[in-house]
């Protein structure tokens, strides 16, 4: 530990150098940018700078792709909450609490929200990353895809009855997200599935146009057609910073939160394939169960302790993902698989000897991220005034706006006139089905979430030639199907129970 500690200072002496702590800054604001454009995201961010990196020094242009990664978790909730137009899929959970609150005024709280748990989140993620890094990656290791499989099917089965008024319509609402997300070619056989003999959905439904379409337009729909009022959509609230600050009892009633959250988000973000969305919803689901204020969240009119909740986590694990890339090899995420491609084109070699060949660049790239986290934070506080101007534009030319940026974040994601008619599809059949009282979050979550489960279920039975038994003889696997089970039979018991009181 002491020795981590030591490695830790030189490597911060390296990373406050004028070169390497203007690629930080530079990492840093690009990434909140890149997070708060829906279309963009933090993969193509880091695609679209990896060539240029190459002819600077590997240490500062590692920490500049690092500080696109964590900063993109900070800019995704500034869409969600300002627009219900999540910059990327950890940040769905942010628009279904954060997105009510900016309609009752109140969107500056939430902003600050927002980007106090994700210091505090990112924060505990780099502690975890300097003290047991290493130790961490080897317990990775044992979730292997039984283990996978059983926490996604947790994650899946909770969807329904977590986010919807009715349990029954948000089952729907499940079920149609894995509908979708089984467009588009097997992995597996190459069959084509549900494609209709359309080349364009050979590769299935893109997340941005799906969930632009789903967040952005049918709010659109909603303004013309007058589902939601113009005082209650555009309201302007308080503008300055200081009235958009949490009190000191907030925040430190808040610390809890973020410690727990924190670590279920830095857990989920160092198990390889798992991402920030299951870590968000993970820990979004958790704390709906046994906050004190879980009363105040999943409603119409949001909560800080849910904008909380989901931002302290997915930035956790955003740190967390860098763990079994620099111990082991292995990307925790799409963004860290574009990492490793650049560190290989750097001649370096992550695995479990990289810190021991290579400590300058490892302890300077972890000491970066605590300098990093904090320019981040400054920065996300200093435009809070900016952001919030947005909500003095009138709702009849709001609406006109939001459509131009959700048009301009479907055609950036595949440069497509079809994924301009995805999402204005998927725009029009949400707002239906809210009509209808159906949820749209259930949908987009079980979207991202079934592909995983999907090949996790096929890798583990291929490895056990199709027994079934695999999923209970592994204890951790068995855990988590054991916990999902009762989660789905507690309404039911809930239920028997009290109708038994009430016949004695």
């Amino acid at each position: 530990m002491l020795a981590n500690f030591q490695s830790l200072l030189m490597g911060l002496s390296t990373a406050v150098t004028p070169y390497n702590l203007l690629a930080c800054l530079i990492g840093g604001v690009l990434g909140i940018f890149v997070g708060a454009l829906p279309g963009v995201g933090a993969v193509a961010g880091c695609s679209l700078l990896l060539p240029i990196t190459y002819k600077m020094n590997p240490v500062a242009a590692i920490i500049m792709l690092a500080g696109i990664y964590y900063g993109n978790m900070y800019g995704g909730a500034y869409s969600a909450i300002l627009l219900n137009i999540p910059g990327d899929s950890p940040a769905v959970m942010t628009a279904v609490e954060g997105y009510p609150m900016t309609r009752r005024g109140l969107a500056g709280r939430a902003l600050f929200t927002a980007n106090f748990s994700s210091f505090v989140g990112g924060s505990i993620g780099i502690i975890c990353l300097t003290m047991v890094g290493p130790l961490l990656a080897q317990i990775g290791l044992k979730f292997g895809p039984p283990e996978m499989a059983s926490l996604t099917f947790l994650a899946l089965t909770s969807i329904g009855w977590m986010l919807g008024d009715d349990p029954k319509k948000g089952l729907i609402a499940t079920a149609l997200g894995v509908m979708i997300s089984n467009i588009g070619m097997d992995a597996s056989s190459a069959n084509f599935r549900y494609t209709f003999g359309s080349t364009n959905l050979l590769s299935g439904i893109s997340f941005i146009p799906l969930v632009v379409g789903m967040f952005g337009f049918s709010q659109v729909l909603n303004m013309v057609t007058g589902g939601t009022k113009v005082d209650e959509s555009v309201h302007v609230g308080k503008l300055s910073l200081k009235e958009s600050m949490l009190t000191k009892k907030e925040m430190i009633s808040l610390l809890p939160q973020c410690l727990r959250t924190s670590l279920v988000g830095g857990f989920i973000g160092f198990l390889p394939g798992a991402g920030g969305t299951t870590s968000a919803f993970l820990a979004y689901m958790m704390e709906r169960k046994i906050n004190k204020h879980r009363d105040e969240m999943g409603g119409k009119t949001g909560s800080i302790y849910g904008v909380s909740a989901v931002e302290s986590a997915n930035n956790a694990a955003s740190v967390g993902a860098f763990i079994p890339l620099l111990s082991l090899g292995i990307p925790g995420s799409s963004t860290t698989a574009v990492l490793l491609g650049g560190l290989m084109a750097w001649g370096l070699k992550p695995g479990p000897l990289l810190f021991q060949q290579e400590p300058d660049f490892c302890w300077s790239l972890i000491g970066s991220m605590y300098i990093g986290n904090v320019l981040c934070l400054i920065f996300g506080l200093a435009v809070i005034p900016f952001l919030m101007k947005l909500m003095k534009v009138p709702a009849n030319i709001l609406a006109p706006i939001i459509t131009v940026v959700c048009i301009v974040g479907a055609y950036a994601d595949s440069n497509s006139m079809f994924a301009v008619w995805t999402m204005l599809v998927a725009g029009v059949i949400t707002f239906m089905l809210q009509k209808k009282g159906i949820p749209s979050t259930p949908i987009i979550l079980s979207f991202v979430l079934a592909p995983t489960f999907e090949l996790k279920v096929r890798q583990a039975l291929e490895i056990s030639n199709c027994n079934l038994l695999i999923f209970l003889q592994k204890p951790i696997s068995l855990f988590f199907l054991l916990f999902a089970a009762a989660m789905l039979l507690a309404p039911a018991a809930i239920k028997l129970v009290n109708r038994n009181k009430k016949g004695v």
